[in-house]
């Protein structure tokens, strides 16, 4: 792999169009199903209120399709995650029992050698009075509508009752109302379509990285794996958005379009919020910027569809490694 280019840290500053979906509500009122809404400040430094994605909805779509490329690709996990269950590794009884007593260096590097989800997804170690934090590799933020493009409506539907009891229909034999005599149940049903911004960020150099001994528990094949696992599920978050209601409400992704920006050196890839329309632009004069202050430490690709979106992750996998921080 000495041919292949270091990645340090990576970001994804995108906008997703689309329409008429439902991923992410709030709950329910009555007959009426609340769609997550929020406030912003807009580009034009006025107050906004936008349906939006959270971040927790897009980190959990990208984890579950980590899971899947991990048991595919036959990576570590942890007995949890195997069932892809939600407390990870603090509910495997096996690792609890081995590291009782151990340090929170010892228990780290254990979890990061048991666990490609628990390594790059972060976790907090609990029990037996024990409170480890393994910080993400991943970073989501929300998916938020740009104000002026995105727009969420309120849709009648009718739930058909085929049996009832005969209290049911007796009071329906008493009454000439519509919709309950019949059997049927109103509700609605939110249902959103825009312009989302989104922002994402990977700290590929902390792949298989104990952040309190401060040195790497895995190898250079294993880090690569693990990398190689984590694009093509960043690739897949953007290709299927899961979500609520999908089974009537399955979004259309109409386009997506950013640009992904690569540091090879110890600084920060750079992102502008998508919320700017010259988002862009002020990424690439960032880069141009920190190129004059570490040349060839930072390079941004765009992407004016899906396709090409896919095309440029693909690359990433070939060309790229993990960049190993000087420990």
């Amino acid at each position: 792999m000495a041919d292949k280019k270091s990645v340090y840290s990576l970001a994804i500053c995108a906008r997703a169009t689309l329409d008429m979906h439902s991923l992410n509500n709030e709950g329910g009122e009555g007959n009426q199903i609340q769609t997550r809404m929020v406030d912003i400040v807009g580009n034009d430094g006025r107050m906004y209120n936008v349906n939006a994605i959270s971040g927790d909805m897009l980190k959990h779509i990208q984890a579950e399709h980590l899971y899947r490329l991990a048991r595919r690709d036959g990576l570590p996990l942890c007995t949890a995650c195997e069932i892809f269950d939600a407390n990870r590794i603090s509910a495997d009884e096996s690792y609890m029992a081995s590291i009782e007593g151990a340090s929170d260096a010892d228990a780290l590097d254990l979890m990061l050698q048991r666990c490609a989800l628990d390594d790059i997804e972060g976790n907090l170690i609990t029990g037996g009075g024990r409170a480890t934090p393994r910080k993400s590799v991943v970073e989501f933020g929300w998916a938020v509508g740009v104000p002026e493009v995105t727009t969420t409506g309120s849709y009648f539907h009718v739930k058909y009752a085929t049996e009832r009891g005969q209290a049911a229909r007796d009071a329906a034999s008493s009454e000439d109302a519509r919709g309950a005599n019949l059997g049927q149940i109103p509700f609605h049903r939110p249902a959103s379509s825009g312009v989302y911004g989104i922002v994402s960020r990977c700290e590929i150099s902390r792949i298989g990285f104990n952040d309190v001994t401060r040195h790497y528990v895995l190898g250079t094949g294993e880090r690569q794996a693990r990398y190689s696992a984590l694009l093509e599920s960043m690739l897949y978050t953007f290709l299927e958005p899961n979500g609520a209601m999908r089974a009537a409400q399955s979004p259309h992704l109409v386009a997506f379009e950013g640009v992904i920006s690569i540091s090879s050196d110890v600084i920060p890839a750079p992102t502008v919020s998508p919320l700017n329309a010259a988002y862009r632009q002020e990424i690439e004069q960032i880069a141009c910027a920190l190129g004059e202050l570490r040349p060839g430490a930072i390079a941004v690709q765009s992407f004016d569809s899906l396709a090409e979106f896919t095309a440029v992750v693909k690359g990433l996998v070939a060309a790229t490694q993990p960049y190993t921080v000087a420990v």
